[in-house]
């Protein structure tokens, strides 16, 4: 699976952006996929992920109730809608696909390490 983000940018604080992770390659529906940051001097942390029918999802803490992650199966797109952007929101953003998940339409991990595919990353910058 080749992964490719777009949507990043500069916004003011509580705005919103969203961000597009194409896939091309392996069987992109039956991948679980996630969307991870990492903010400069920081660790790469998980902010949402998706089973592969979209039925099952997890957001951190940070982020419930202001993004929201999303697919689309027929155009192999995940998506991710940030509502009301925080400066702390500041993070290099990466989508991941976890392949052959087609045994479980709930399953997906928070865990990186599960994640097989890596897209480039995205800068998402939001000044106060």
């Amino acid at each position: 699976v080749q992964l490719q983000a777009s949507g990043g940018g500069l916004v003011q604080a509580g705005g919103s952006l969203r961000l597009s992770c194409a896939a091309s390659g392996r069987t992109f529906s039956s991948a679980a996929m996630g969307w991870f940051r990492q903010a400069p001097g920081k660790g790469r942390e998980i902010v949402a992920a998706a089973s592969y029918s979209g039925g099952s999802t997890y957001y951190a803490g940070s982020v419930k109730g202001r993004f929201t992650i999303s697919r689309d199966n027929a155009k192999g797109t995940v998506y991710l809608q940030m509502n009301s952007l925080k400066p702390e929101d500041t993070a290099v953003y990466y989508c991941a696909a976890d392949p052959d998940t087609y045994y479980s339409s709930s399953y997906y991990s928070r865990e990186s390490y599960m994640y097989d595919y890596w897209g480039q990353g995205t800068q998402v910058t939001v000044s106060s």
